[in-house]
């Protein structure tokens, strides 16, 4: 399952990556928002992350104009590596290195086309373990440190 989620200025991009998941058999969770009407993405950006947090979706997606916002508040549930993406060589870094469990996207940034292709990457990417693992470890301690 992947949990999905946007504020108004990315909920165009939202639906179109919704439609794109759902026609590749993908099962997805749509935490909102559900129209460009203004809405504040701190509550629904929490709601993606702590379903990704939980296991209970294996990956995230979020997205506002920048990916920025919506990125700092998923960052701040332990667990959540999230990651704003533009590029396809980001996108599949931020995975192979960092084993980044959301993926955030600008609605203002990246059209559909370019969204699509972070949604690949992002989604078939693997984490290589290895040395990258310390890492990850490094900042799963750093969580716990509070």
């Amino acid at each position: 399952m992947i949990a999905i989620g946007s504020d108004h200025g990315g909920f165009a991009l939202k639906e179109f990556i919704c439609n794109y998941l759902e026609q590749k058999g993908l099962e997805i969770k749509d935490f909102g928002c559900f129209s460009e009407e203004s809405v504040d993405y701190a509550p629904i950006a929490a709601q993606v992350a702590k379903m990704v947090a939980s296991k209970q979706a294996e990956r995230g997606i979020l997205i506002c104009s920048t990916g920025l916002g919506i990125c700092m508040v998923a960052n701040k549930v332990k667990g959540i590596r999230a990651a704003v993406c533009s590029d396809l060589y980001s996108a599949e870094m931020t995975r192979r290195h960092n084993d980044a469990n959301i993926l955030c996207m600008g609605g203002k940034i990246v059209n559909e086309s370019k969204a699509a292709e972070l949604v690949d990457i992002f989604l078939s990417t693997e984490f290589e373990g290895g040395r990258h693992q310390r890492r990850v470890d490094q900042i799963a301690q750093i969580e716990n440190e509070e």
